[in-house]
């Protein structure tokens, strides 16, 4: 499938590329872009919630009441779950929510996603550009060339680009990122997919 070269103002490059099927023109696979967005937001959770164990309560382990006769609970010293400011039974402990995925499966995720954006024409190849300097003013008028109408936007270069980064880091729904680095929660989360053209060889080596 071929796709036109816009420039960041917008016009048309006169230029067309030609895009591989077998990446952005597949059958998508609902389950395995399930899978593999669960991982990505698997792995963001920190894990550190931690309460108390009764082990780990401060406080005497004097018998409160009798064992029977008043009629409540069998709840031992202060410590006890059952009362006020004791311990928590069967609370959070630390742990990694990260689980394992087979490497076929996460990049056929990443297929399936970007076929899923390229169906909805969602993906618009850009000429390579940069910015002399830093200035979040320039992102914003690339962002108006684009008509871009206040959806996510995900920019994916092929390089580190300081400049570029930095523009737009303070725009709101507008993210950049590397090819190398293109996962299956950030191509769903984008209304739009800006790739520049210098990006196809490096996604189409990592995907191919």
């Amino acid at each position: 499938m071929e796709l036109e070269v816009l420039k960041i103002t917008g016009e048309s490059t006169g230029r067309k590329v030609q895009l591989n099927d077998n990446i952005y023109g597949i059958e998508p696979n609902d389950h395995c872009i399930y899978l593999d967005a669960k991982l990505i937001m698997a792995n963001k959770r920190q894990g550190t919630h931690k309460s108390k164990e009764r082990s780990e309560i401060a406080g005497s382990t004097r018998k409160l009441f009798r064992q029977k006769g008043t009629g409540g609970a069998r709840r031992g010293d202060i410590n006890s779950p059952l009362m006020r400011g004791g311990a928590r039974v069967f609370g959070p402990q630390p742990r990694d929510y990260g689980f394992k995925l087979n490497k076929k499966v996460r990049l056929l995720a990443r297929r399936s996603a970007l076929s899923y954006k390229m169906k909805d024409s969602e993906i618009t190849i850009l000429e390579d550009f940069t910015f002399d300097t830093i200035k979040t003013k320039k992102m914003v008028e690339v962002l108006n060339n684009l008509k871009v109408n206040g959806g996510k936007n995900l920019f994916v270069l092929a390089e580190p680009d300081k400049n570029v980064v930095l523009s737009a880091r303070n725009i709101q729904r507008t993210q950049v990122t590397l090819a190398r680095n293109l996962n299956t929660y950030d191509i769903l989360n984008a209304k739009k997919i800006f790739i520049l053209e210098s990006s196809l060889k490096p996604i189409e080596e990592i995907l191919g």
